[in-house]
């Protein structure tokens, strides 16, 4: 599985554990765009949160692998990007790099936001209840 934003910064704002969503046996990672995406946090946020969001930031990143933007995976953004621009139907730049990788790597992507991914051929995706 490979883990979205929505799915890390909802954990975070809700003071939910990540096991809570995810079971053990879970092969999780995430994309290089998502670690961008939460040291981003880390830099807008001010005074207490800001040390409160990097401890959480770094035990995410310490803990849960993250997956290059490498060939295989520009093949699959290339792929998904051509469809998006010839349906009329945009996404997001951060969430057709995390269905890249997904799609690359045959995971799943685990969102909060199902409509940023849905309809992207191969790109499977989970909704945690």
């Amino acid at each position: 599985m490979i883990l979205d934003t929505t799915i890390l910064v909802t954990a975070e704002r809700r003071r939910q554990v990540l096991d809570a969503l995810i079971d053990d046996e879970d092969d999780l990672v995430v994309a290089a765009i998502t670690a961008a995406e939460l040291l981003v946090g880390v830099e807008l946020a001010d005074g207490r949160r800001r040390q409160s969001r990097q401890r959480y930031v770094e035990a995410i990143l310490a803990s849960v692998p993250v997956e290059n933007y490498d060939l295989e995976v520009a093949r699959a953004h290339a792929l998904l990007l051509a469809l998006v621009r010839r349906s009329g139907r945009p996404r997001g730049a951060h969430d057709l790099l995390i269905a890249a990788t997904a799609l690359a790597r045959s995971r799943i992507v685990v969102t909060t936001d199902q409509e940023g991914f849905s309809d992207l051929p191969g790109v499977l995706v989970r909704v945690p209840a």
